[in-house]
């Protein structure tokens, strides 16, 4: 048995075995395990009356999440977890339900039309051929910009910096505040144990996170407040999912193009696509090149399938009851950690599954202090793909920059890969050498002018 799985996932092939695969998935789950509190507390009736009832998305998160990730393992063979994504879900109701008026009925129906184009363009190939059309240089911003992307993330949830004042100035946070100091403490554990010798940095990630963890949780037990805590043993919010689940986004498609106006619902959907392409665009990338699942001429093994189960996971998560369903960023984390196949996409599932049971106990892992040092060190591994942009020639270094820096300061991966897009066309067009475009690229850039557009305009 066990010699068919290594054989099926392909462990000798790509340097693997068991232990850190494993290990990967653990620290992948552990690492983006937050998406089971925040999705939920984003988009239920908990903190908006409009939401989906709290219950409902919370499984729906878990199962969408078991679902896509386990499609991912055994169909693309890729150390890639899937779930409800950061930023389209803010999007899905506070921009679909809060702005415009949609119910989240509604709001899971226009996600669901979305996915249904959004298959008919994975099917064409239309998107393997975006990837392969994507420039050396390009792909390699995106990877470090996802990498300075990851660790921002990590210092402002954990409170490190805040963005203050009437210019949104960045300042230091507040250093006399427990949890800031905790996540500080990951930090400082992930650096020194990743930098020491012999095996043990290898495992630099499980042990920050579980050693911010027990410290969080003993600091609490003594009354120091906002620690990692476990949550009480109440399953009953979770019996809301039957009024969710299917007939949510089939109540939605009765209504979608009636009760607001059809061209919002048209520039809706555009956005919803338009992100969840380029979103997936730049995790497969950025990814697949840290854990070296690139053939000679730099594409992503397997990518074909991969995004054949985005698409599909799409659909998964319209149904089920929650915003679209998007490969994490967080899955480098796995990778650094020695992942490189899908079976650590399995192990992923498995623990996504296992906490609609013991969702007060994983609760623990979701404090953004625990996982502030992988979120960070990650950030720093990613960002060693700058070395392949020629730094000293602008027509690389230029689009290279505005890729990175809008992908941050935006917090959206899609927003990044536009400008940088943008900028790449542009420049070719004034050094004459707009034969070297390839046409993807032109037309990807008209389609950014358009989506910026339309997204100023609703």
């Amino acid at each position: 048995m066990l010699t068919k799985i290594r054989s099926f996932f392909k462990f000798e092939e790509r340097g693997t075995n068991f232990r850190a695969e494993t290990l990967g998935g653990i620290v992948t789950f552990l690492a983006m395990s937050y998406i089971l509190v925040v999705n939920p507390i984003i988009v239920s009736d908990q903190f908006n009356p409009n939401g989906i009832p709290y219950g409902g998305v919370f499984i729906a998160t878990a199962a969408g999440s078991f679902v896509a990730t386990m499609l991912m393992a055994l169909i693309a063979n890729l150390p890639i977890a899937l779930a409800p994504g950061m930023g389209i879900n803010a999007f899905f109701i506070g921009t679909i339900v809060g702005i415009h008026g949609y119910t989240w009925q509604e709001a899971l129906a226009l996600s669901f039309i979305a996915a249904v184009i959004y298959l008919v363009i994975t099917l064409t190939g239309i998107r393997r051929m975006l990837i392969d059309a994507i420039p050396g240089e390009l792909k390699a911003a995106i990877g470090a910009g996802i990498g300075f992307f990851i660790a921002v993330v990590g210092l402002k949830s954990a409170g490190l910096f805040n963005i203050v004042g009437p210019d949104l100035a960045f300042a230091l946070g507040n250093f006399s505040n427990p949890t800031v100091l905790l996540a500080l403490f990951s930090i400082v554990v992930i650096v020194v144990v990743h930098n020491l010798k012999g095996n043990i940095n290898r495992f630099s990630f499980i042990i920050s996170i579980l050693a911010t963890t027990l410290l969080g949780v003993v600091l609490g037990l003594l009354g120091v407040g906002d620690m990692p805590a476990i949550g009480s043993f109440d399953y009953s919010p979770l019996s809301s999912f039957t009024d969710v689940a299917f007939v949510g986004v089939f109540e939605g498609l009765s209504t979608v193009f009636t009760s607001q106006s059809f061209l919002t619902t048209l520039v809706l959907i555009y956005a919803l696509l338009f992100v969840d392409i380029f979103d997936t665009v730049g995790t497969l990338v950025g990814v697949g090149r840290a854990a070296g699942l690139e053939d000679e001429e730099g594409n992503i093994y397997n990518i074909d399938r991969a995004l054949l189960v985005d698409s599909l996971g799409t659909f998964v998560s319209s149904t089920l009851g929650t915003p679209e369903i998007t490969p994490f960023v967080e899955s480098a984390t796995g990778v650094e950690a020695g992942a490189k196949t899908g079976f650590s996409s399995i192990v992923v599932a498995i623990l996504f599954l296992v906490s609609i049971a013991l969702f007060p106990i994983f609760q623990v892992f979701t404090h953004s202090s625990v996982t502030a040092g992988a979120l960070v060190l990650v950030g720093i591994l990613m960002t060693a793909q700058l070395k392949e942009i020629e730094w000293g020639n602008l027509s690389q270094a230029i689009p290279a920059f505005m890729t990175i820096i809008f992908m941050v300061v935006t917090g959206s991966i899609a927003d990044g890969i536009a400008f940088g897009f943008i900028f790449y066309t542009i420049i070719k067009l004034v050094k004459g050498e707009a034969k070297e475009v390839h046409p993807i690229i032109y037309v990807s850039s008209a389609l950014f002018i358009v989506y910026i557009g339309a997204m100023a305009l609703i």
